[in-house]
């Protein structure tokens, strides 16, 4: 099979490559799925950089690198449903804490961890639905319901914000996205009640102003080390806070005493790690958008198999409106 692979830490144009190898097989328990679409993101950027702290190289002699992706199933190991072949399936946790990721032409993993694609969902759609989606899903309805609560989306323009705007929309919020005045009209157009400016001097001011004077139920926050004071300034007490990012300051001072005294939760996500009652809540959740026709999952662009060190570089770019994805 072809395979896009690397053996060590470096610029993707360096490092990447498209290698044959022999195929996988579907171990007890696994399903083999033939990959459709390969989702790229800022994690995996990092793993092939080697820019997480401590890392100083890769955990395996070769890597095959990406967590998400979605195709159709062709074959089971033992244990497994044999009515599943033929199956479009979405993948998560493709490359966690494994050497084979999804940027082949095959992979061979836990059959739970290869989803059925509701009716109607493209395969494109669902190479999305792994890291950004779960995190979206996972930090919008995390800590339940969000029928008539005030949330709070930093970055709603950005992959994970602009799917976690909708589902919020879709789950009965009322939504105020932040984010860079070229999105406004994207973040509205995504369900968000009122956009502002992130870079605006009276930031704190502008988002109380969205609400009325009041403060928030919930946030979903992409920087967490940047916007901690603004948090303790604009959240309402027993807020709930869903952090899943906070690259710009990853040791920030926290003020207790605000946070203390409105008692808020600080809930940090991690969407490798979800146990498995919170994922199948996220997963269902997912479903549920998709199927009411509610969640648009925006691709930017599809590279080759041979572009895949460009498709890495876009990522690292920024500034896209959808995802990027490696198409077999």
């Amino acid at each position: 099979m072809k395979a896009v692979v690397y053996q060590e830490f470096g610029a993707a144009s360096d490092v990447l490559r498209l290698d044959d190898m022999e195929s996988p097989v579907a171990g007890p328990g696994e399903v083999l799925v033939r990959v459709a679409f390969s989702g790229v993101n800022p994690s995996d950027v990092k793993a092939r950089s080697g820019t997480r702290p401590g890392v100083t190289k890769p955990a395996f002699p070769m890597i095959i690198p990406h967590s998400d992706g979605s195709g159709i199933i062709e074959a089971v190991g033992e244990g497994v449903d044999p009515s599943r072949v033929g199956e479009q399936v979405w993948i998560w946790n493709g490359q966690w804490q494994r050497a084979s990721g999804t940027c082949s032409e095959y992979i061979a993993l836990p059959a739970s961890q290869a989803v059925a694609l509701p009716d109607g969902v493209s395969l494109e759609s669902g190479a999305v639905l792994g890291i950004p989606g779960l995190t979206a899903a996972h930090c919008v309805f995390g800590g339940g319901a969000v029928t008539g609560k005030t949330v709070l989306i930093s970055g709603g323009a950005g992959t994970v914000g602009y799917l976690a705007v909708q589902l919020a929309k879709w789950g009965g919020a009322k939504v105020i996205a932040t984010g860079s005045p070229r999105d406004f009209d994207r973040m509205t157009a995504a369900g968000a009640d009122h956009v502002v400016d992130y870079r605006s001097e009276t930031l704190a001011a502008d988002i109380l102003a969205a609400n009325g004077g009041a403060c928030l139920d919930m946030a979903v926050e992409v920087e967490f080390g940047v916007n901690v004071g603004l948090l303790a300034e604009v959240m309402a007490e027993n807020a709930r806070v869903a952090i899943y990012g906070s690259a710009k300051n990853m040791a920030p001072e926290i003020p207790f005493g605000p946070l203390l005294f409105k008692a808020l939760t600080l809930d940090i996500v991690l969407i490798y790690i979800l146990p498995e009652a919170p994922r199948a809540e996220a997963i269902n959740q997912l479903h549920a958008a998709l199927t009411d026709g509610a969640l648009d999952l925006p691709i930017a662009h599809v590279f080759s198999p041979q572009e895949a060190a460009q498709a890495h570089e876009a990522v690292e770019a920024g500034g896209r409106a959808g995802a990027v994805l490696v198409g077999f």
